[in-house]
């Protein structure tokens, strides 16, 4: 997967999360097929779902010709009745669901203005709620499993510091976080822990310019600010695998103490704010 080549590969799996089933939502592309492929890698068995069904499909396939374990499920975040069709599939197909991450999301980039109220709603619906709403329809399932119970949610950097014309992306990133930490205090007495990565500028479909132009990695204001004066530390834009390897911890039994945590996984970026 192009989306997903890393700098450099990740460690040989050592099939750690064997006899865990894990949905990953957004799974189709980008960041959710990276993790996708990592958590497959690890030994679990990965719901690749996606509102897109053709490249969560085509991932499925890859990942089972390597020799994981996956299937593909078509689900639309935005609505409960689609999310609640998908938990109650999953629930007569393996009775459980140890992991859920909520990757799906949509790119928004809206100046205040001018923005309609009924499309921050929208946005509001999926990049927010739809994480809310898998893992509210996904909690039995997850209680259900004996181990490794964990839920993760990527967020981004956006939802941390102000960012020009995205006030619904940006609000609803925020509510993610927020959402996390207070999940985390909900469920932390049922052995759930609830954690958020919070990605900086990665390689992916989201960092295309909305007028197709060319990728935002690419412009002179990006190669200036971020590159030339150097508010990427590492010097680099990120890749889906950078995201993969911290949301592979989360998932794993080293991180069974760590719960209410957003990690920044930005090359730095932050870090020069």
């Amino acid at each position: 997967m192009t989306e997903a080549n890393a700098e450099v590969s990740p460690p040989a799996a050592a099939q750690r999360l064997s006899g865990r089933t894990a949905l990953v939502t957004g799974a189709g592309r980008g960041i959710g097929a990276a993790i996708a492929t990592r958590l497959g890698r690890e030994g679990a068995h990965v719901i690749a779902a996606d509102i897109d069904a053709e490249p969560a499909e085509a991932l499925v396939a890859e990942l089972t010709q390597a020799g994981a374990s996956a299937e593909a499920a078509n689900v639309d975040i935005g609505s409960n009745e689609s999310v609640a069709a998908l938990a109650d599939s999953v629930k007569q197909s393996h009775g459980e669901c140890a992991i859920v991450v909520n990757c799906a999301a949509i790119l928004d980039m809206t100046p205040m203005t001018g923005m309609a109220l009924d499309h921050y709603r929208d946005v509001i619906n999926i990049n927010q709620d739809g994480a809310i709403r898998v893992s509210l329809a996904f909690l039995p399932l997850i209680k259900a499993a004996k181990t490794g119970r964990r839920i993760v949610n990527i967020a981004s950097i956006i939802g941390i510091r102000g960012a020009r014309e995205c006030i619904p992306y940006a609000t609803a990133k925020g509510g993610v976080i927020s959402f996390t930490r207070a999940a985390a205090c909900d469920l932390g007495a049922d052995g759930i822990t609830v954690n958020a990565i919070a990605p900086g500028f990665i390689d992916t479909r989201m960092a295309h310019l909305p007028d197709g132009s060319g990728h935002e990695h690419q412009t002179d204001w990006f190669q200036d600010i971020y590159m030339k004066y150097g508010r990427i530390l590492l010097g680099r834009p990120g890749n889906p695998d950078d995201i993969a390897g911290p949301a592979y911890f989360f998932c794993s039994d080293d991180a069974r103490y760590v719960t209410g945590q957003v990690l920044l996984v930005d090359g730095g970026v932050s870090a020069t704010f």
